[in-house]
């Protein structure tokens, strides 16, 4: 028997050493266990604070049966050709999502797991170790085993790690994570003392160590009239502290503290709403150009687009003026409606930029009324024929660099080119104006607020292709609307917000645009303590420890308001659901985590 259950641990490990040295994500064991190599961090749910990949071990379950299918090999001509995919894919249909294993079965694993890393136990009907001394291999990945929590103590997980000496492997930490159903009723919470003594009756220290985590919700979606409204967009902040003295205490001012930022564009409480839209109007002159189709934007002016260009060239002809005065004159800008509750003041420079050139005035008309490719073409016609007659002097910008703004520059001097206005040359065109006038007004703000000229260099080089420099665009629209969230709704100080922008600046230098990318930002919590203290924790745990470097041993324990388990259904009473929307109160999911540490004879 004691043969047979060393061999059994031989193979498992061979399994998972294979899993480990050959670089691949996954593996079958048996007939329905499905081994994976992942970072811990997303499948544990934060249950385990290691940051380095670890084994989960799940079943493979069908919806016939109880065994996996047999999956045919694609390269066997003997197969049946008459059994179709269709019927193939029925009687091998896997259900969605990780599955659990017995406690038994994960207990298993666990022991053959044991085993395996103890040097002292030998293999099957043989003397020599178990590893040889000469073979110097690398301790295995932390195992973790999905359990279906069907014990009285609603077991989730069961884990192991090992421990190590130098580089041998002197014992294990075995984990077991239990968890329970949401309830409002905190009479029910466990008190510090109690996990104090929880701790110590499993380790023998007359000595803990205890530290306290929360996670708040600052900005993201919102609660009305028991409606929820939803947001891409959230600012969540991450409180670590030392010396635990309640349950559920607020995170104390000399926590350390980090905001977690995500924020996607195109969110209609922003005050940037009005910008996207600009935005999603030169994206769609990008995909023209790249596509050769474009699907135009309904407009926003009642009138043609041809008529607001002529009355324009009229108003610029008839202009008497001086440059210094028709600088100085009020441009039409795109008013943004902003809610009472936020300052407008914070984004008035990136809203209403006062120095609008000819060009950028005509984008503005132009985006709100053309509706197609002719549309484009006869506005840009009349323009330039007015150029070429001499009808208009307009000023721009010296730094502008579109085809339209060289055209003006050139007829100051009586000396343009020819432009064929065929094809898809418009449509170039316009895309051109647009990008010269929104790099501008982020610039603007950037400069203004947060930034150096120097450091969006990379954003305003206009070397690279048209829709390189879309990305680009959106990369800095992108940053803004973070910015903009941080410094409206949360109001942070401008050390924080230049701190930020640098981050953000840098990060998108060198990576893909990515509006589900998290930016921290380290902050001290007397400058969000308004938002957190009379707010519900999000999540809430203390962490009762002992011992030192590897042979540390913790046990925890949450709450968390969604259950930090994936694979089993935590029960949610209704009625408690009902309570927490009535009396504001969160309905909390309880996780514990235990830790054992096994030492191995020497």
């Amino acid at each position: 028997m004691g043969s047979k259950i060393i061999a059994d641990a031989l193979q498992f490990l061979k399994i998972l050493r294979t899993l480990q040295d050959e670089g691949r994500d996954s593996c079958f064991y048996e007939d329905h266990i499905q081994i994976l190599k992942v970072n811990g961090a997303k499948p544990l749910h934060y249950i385990y604070n290691g940051d380095r990949p670890v084994f989960i071990c799940e079943k493979i379950a069908v919806l016939s049966g109880d065994e996996a299918p047999d999956v045919p090999d694609p390269d066997d001509e003997e197969m049946d050709e008459s059994h179709s995919g269709d019927e193939m894919s029925q009687e091998a249909r896997i259900e969605p999502g990780p599955q659990p294993l017995t406690l038994s079965k994960a207990r298993q694993l666990l022991s053959w797991y044991t085993m395996s890393q103890n040097t002292a136990v030998p293999p099957a009907g043989s003397t020599p170790l178990l590893t040889p001394p000469a073979v110097n291999l690398a301790p295995l990945l932390p195992l973790w085993v999905r359990c279906d929590m069907a014990d009285a103590a609603a077991t989730a997980w069961l884990a192991a790690e090992p421990v190590c000496t130098g580089n041998k492997v002197s014992g294990v930490k075995l984990y077991s994570v239990t968890c329970k159903g949401s309830t409002v009723d905190k009479g029910t919470f466990i008190t510090l003392d109690e996990l104090k003594q929880e701790h110590k009756k499993r380790h023998h220290q007359s000595s803990v160590v205890s530290r306290g985590s929360a996670q708040y919700s600052l900005f993201g979606s919102t609660v009305v009239e028991n409606t929820t409204i939803q947001s891409q967009s959230s600012v969540t902040a991450d409180f670590r502290w030392n010396n635990v003295e309640s349950i559920l205490e607020a995170p104390p001012l000399s926590s350390m503290a980090t905001l977690n930022i995500r924020v996607s564009s195109g969110d209609m409480r922003s005050p940037m709403f009005q910008m996207f839209k600009e935005l999603e109007f030169l994206q769609i002159l990008a995909d023209g150009l790249r596509t050769g189709e474009t699907e135009w934007m309904e407009p926003l002016d009642g009138r043609s687009a041809v008529d607001l260009t002529r009355e324009y060239l009229d108003e610029v002809q008839n202009t008497v003026k001086s440059l210094q005065d028709q600088t100085a004159k009020e441009v039409e800008t795109e008013k943004v409606k902003v809610d009472s509750a936020v300052e407008a003041s914070i984004f008035t420079n990136l809203m209403e930029r006062g120095d609008l050139d000819f060009v950028e005035q005509l984008w503005v008309r132009m985006r709100k009324s053309v509706t197609s490719y002719q549309d484009v073409r006869d506005c840009l016609k009349l323009v330039i024929q007015a150029l070429q007659y001499g009808d208009i002097k307009p000023w721009i910008h010296r730094d502008s660099s579109s085809s339209l703004s060289k055209l003006i520059l050139q007829s100051y001097h009586h000396q343009m080119d020819l432009v064929s206005l065929s094809g898809l040359t418009p449509v170039h065109m316009l895309l051109e104006m647009g990008l010269d006038k929104m790099r501008k007004d982020y610039i603007n703000y950037l400069i203004g607020n947060t930034s150096t000229q120097n450091s969006e260099s990379y954003f305003l080089n206009t070397e690279v292709d048209l829709q390189e420099q879309v990305i680009r665009l959106r990369k800095l629209h992108h940053l803004l609307e973070i910015m903009v969230t941080c410094s409206s709704f949360l109001g942070l100080p401008y050390d924080r917000l230049f701190l930020l922008t640098q981050s953000c600046l840098q990060y998108y230098k060198t990576c893909s645009y990515d509006e589900d990318h998290e930016f921290k930002l380290p902050i001290k919590p007397a400058l969000i303590s308004h938002f957190y203290q009379k707010e519900p924790a999000v999540s809430w745990s203390v962490e009762v420890s002992s011992g030192h470097g590897p042979r540390e041993v913790k046990t925890s324990w949450q709450l968390s308001d969604k259950p930090l388990v994936n694979h089993v259904t935590v029960n949610r009473d209704s009625e408690e659901v009902t309570v927490n929307r009535d009396s504001e109160e969160v309905a909390y999911f309880t996780t514990m985590t235990c830790c054992s540490l096994v030492n191995f004879s020497v």
